[in-house]
């Protein structure tokens, strides 16, 4: 007997009602969402848009899930489809009963996030370093689930860290109650992984996907000979599991990329394009001086000064200190100033009188006539 082990929860499964609440199923969306969180953190200090990670989880997720699952099904068929076959084949879709192979939920996530990628106009290798850490904090929060399950453990152990299993769980050994906490194995060495990527990216300033390729690189190094303890069934290969000589091929591939990787310079786009507005400007091309949001009051000011120019050209221009809303009233006064000019030409109105006058200058002057006519009229006319 161990001097200390690890016990194993007594059940996986709790009900809301009649509703089921898996803890495996807990533990993968607890890692989703803290993968997207780190993803969003580290997306915005690239100088992406808020909200491009969750939108790119939207694609992810579900490629994600299926993948993992075809992967666990096809290399594990004989659970489900074989003779002596302990789950029937209609279990091979029920996904909250674990069961998902980690190659099949990167490669076909990574499927969906190339879509999403596709139509935001970004570059999938920045997201790709992005999200790298983010993926092995999720996988290590994940792998809690196979501890509620009481799954995927390891061989037989009497370390204190041993973790107890029900002897009624498949690939138990007969007298035998502690085992190697493969899960927890996993769990820290994903969680040393994470840390080590974001140091490595920073340090060295990685790009074009070469922070991706150090996560698969060092998962696969944990990976094999965590792998190597597992008792659980798998197809063997010249000794080794197929899980293991995935690791190799993976690792030799993610070394190759990283290598090849390391004299790329171009430019990542981390912003969306919007081929509406970049169809716009390249029509019209804009100041570079001026942001962007600033296109149409430019617009209005070229407009403003189009009006300007043809007004100009105009043989009857305005004062330019006179609004365009004054221009009638400017054109009376005008007016006004000429008749005034021409009474005062004629009839010796005095210009110093205001153009209210002219009518009483009139009068007066009519009346000086009417008494000259008829002072005229009385020295030859009487009887």
């Amino acid at each position: 007997m161990p001097l200390a082990s690890i016990p194993s929860p007594s059940q996986g499964v709790w009900y809301l009602g009649v509703i089921p609440i898996r803890a495996y199923a807990l533990c993968i969306v607890l890692g989703v969402i803290v993968a997207v969180i780190i993803g969003e953190r580290r997306w915005r200090a690239r100088g992406g848009a808020p909200g491009t990670i969750v939108d790119l989880a939207v694609w992810a997720v579900p490629f994600g899930l299926v993948g993992g699952r075809l992967y666990h099904v096809i290399t594990d068929w004989q659970l489900y489809f074989g003779p002596d076959a302990p789950h029937t084949p209609i279990e091979a879709l029920y996904i909250w009963n674990g069961g998902l192979g980690i190659w099949g939920a990167v490669a076909l996530g990574a499927l969906g996030v190339w879509f999403g990628c596709r139509n935001r106009g970004i570059s999938l290798s920045a997201v790709a370093d992005t999200v790298a850490p983010g993926i092995a904090v999720a996988q290590a929060i994940g792998r809690w689930g196979n501890y509620f399950n009481q799954e995927l453990f390891g061989s037989p152990t009497n370390l204190p860290w041993g973790l107890e299993i029900d002897p009624d769980k498949p690939g138990t050994i007969a007298g035998v109650s502690t085992y190697h906490p493969t899960f927890l194995y996993e769990s820290l060495w994903d969680l040393g992984l994470a840390f080590f990527l974001i140091w490595a990216g920073r340090r060295f300033s990685l790009r074009h996907a070469r922070v991706f390729a150090l996560y698969v690189a060092g998962y696969t190094l944990g990976r094999f000979w965590i792998e190597g303890l597992r008792v659980d069934s798998a197809h063997h290969i010249l000794g080794l599991r197929l899980n293991q000589w995935t690791s190799i091929v993976l690792f030799i591939g993610a070394l190759a990329y990283f290598w090849y990787a390391r004299n790329k310079t171009g430019e990542e786009r981390v912003q969306a394009a919007e081929p509406a507005l970049e169809a716009e400007h390249s029509a019209h091309p804009a100041d570079p001086a001026h942001p962007a949001d600033q296109a149409d009051e430019h617009e209005a000011r070229d407009a403003a000064a189009g009006t300007s120019e043809a007004a100009q050209e105009s043989p009857e221009t305005p004062d330019p200190a006179h609004p365009a809303d004054q221009a009638e009233e400017a054109a009376v006064q005008d007016g006004g100033v000429a008749l005034m000019s021409a009474l005062a030409h004629d009839g010796g109105i005095d210009p110093a009188h205001s153009s209210d006058q002219a009518d009483e200058a009139e009068t007066a002057s009519g009346r000086g006539v009417a008494r000259s006519e008829r002072g005229t009229s009385g020295e030859g006319g009487t009887a």
